[in-house]
């Protein structure tokens, strides 16, 4: 006898019950279970050192934006982001962090490129028209003239219009200097003793010209004179070197 519609439905419910009645509702009750499996396995990702240093990188690079001798951190930061982000992007199952050490790369970026224009901008122009720049590298005696306390190079360049950049080193009077010693580096003043000889230049300002103690970066241009004889100043031992400086920037 043949099935009415009615009975051919419960026949097909009877042989596949995923199809029954109640087939809408196991699954809606099913859903829910899957859906936080990916918050809950989130939970066990630990955020990545990696990133941490990335983005104290870029902020520690910060001071290069002013200061040149920053511009090697913004360098490495911007290296070391970058292999962070390598790093997690290949390890996202097990790290967080990728948008952190992106944002360190980020800044140590924007921080070299900017700094580094800056840097080059100023070399390129801070030494006035008559001058000729000069470092403190320029002036250490040459290992093949034993007998000559000074470099060859700096006898040539005595009576002549100079420019150099240095520090000035601490003595009792801090302000209003016209008379001080210019030496290459902090780190004389900051850990103690006495510079090299040939770390030391002799500064005399022309009037009106005057500068006051402070660990900033001088630019001064003058006429350099250079004795072979040392000249005792401030106490120690002597300097080679003295600068008539005209130029205070």
């Amino acid at each position: 006898m043949p099935m009415s519609s009615q009975q051919r439905a419960d026949t097909e419910a009877i042989d596949d019950p995923g199809r029954g009645p109640s087939s809408g509702l196991d699954r809606n009750d099913r859903a829910p279970s899957q859906a936080p499996q990916q918050a809950s396995y989130d939970q066990y990702r630990v955020l990545s050192m990696s990133a941490v240093v990335a983005i104290v990188l870029g902020v520690v690079s910060l001071p290069a934006l002013i200061l040149p001798s920053f511009l090697f951190v913004a360098g490495f930061g911007v290296v070391f982001g970058w292999l962070s982000m390598r790093r997690l992007t290949k390890s996202r199952d097990e790290f967080t962090g990728h948008r952190l050490a992106l944002a360190g790369c980020l800044l140590s970026v924007i921080t070299l490129v900017i700094g580094g224009v800056r840097a080059t901008v100023v070399y390129a122009t801070e030494v006035p028209e008559g001058y000729e720049r000069i470092g403190f590298y320029q002036l250490q005696p040459d290992p093949d003239h034993p007998n000559l306390p000074v470099s060859p190079m700096s006898l040539e360049m005595d009576g002549k219009k100079v420019f150099i950049k240095g520090y000035i080193y601490p003595a009792d009077k801090r302000m209003g200097l016209q008379h001080f010693v210019l030496i290459p580096d902090l780190g004389t003043c900051c850990f103690g003793g006495n510079p090299k000889l040939t770390d030391m230049v002799e500064v005399t300002l022309k009037p009106p010209h005057t500068v006051d103690y402070s660990l900033r970066l001088q630019r001064l241009g003058g006429t350099l004179k250079v004795d072979k004889q040392l000249k005792a100043v401030n106490g120690m031992e002597g300097v080679y070197y003295q600068l008539e400086a005209d130029y205070v920037r």
